[in-house]
């Protein structure tokens, strides 16, 4: 008995996974990434900002006409965030989206869409298409939101 609670205690105060996810989860700027995928089904570069359910089930009916069982969509309380949804169009190779908020005004907030190569970058001489989105959220706000891309 007592080496299983000598394990259980080593196990226990060991595993860092936790705070590792923990701090990992908190974005720059409070816009938190909730959903991505590489394909969308929009061919051009799109984005939104979604203000109600009715709004994000409508982009998530248009991502699931061609899956089947289709995504899930996000439980999001719209009293308290907002949806930033950024659909890349036609993408070559692995390129992430990096929002970042620039400017504040009394009215407005600018958001700049910057590309980035991800985290664990892999170099392939064979580059895929793809049509990726990202569904960010962020705290609620009744100022007009701006995105603008940067450097691409």
């Amino acid at each position: 008995m007592r080496h299983f609670v000598l394990i259980l205690f080593i196990c226990l105060t060991s595993c860092k996974a936790q705070k590792e996810i923990q701090l990992d989860s908190g974005e720059k700027d409070d816009m938190i990434l909730i959903a991505q995928d590489g394909y969308s089904g929009i061919d051009e570069y799109e984005t939104m900002v979604v203000r109600d359910v009715k709004s994000l089930n409508k982009f998530y009916t248009t991502i699931n006409k061609t899956r089947k069982p289709g995504l899930p969509v996000p439980v999001i309380d719209f009293s308290k965030e907002i949806v930033l949804i950024v659909c890349l169009g036609k993408q070559k190779g692995q390129m992430i989206p990096k929002l970042s908020k620039t400017e504040e005004s009394e009215s407005e907030i600018l958001i700049t869409i910057e590309m980035v190569p991800p985290k664990e970058a892999k170099s392939s001489e064979n580059q895929f298409v793809s049509y990726p989105f990202y569904i960010y959220k962020i705290p609620h706000t009744s100022k007009r939101l701006s995105l603008e891309k940067l450097g691409w």
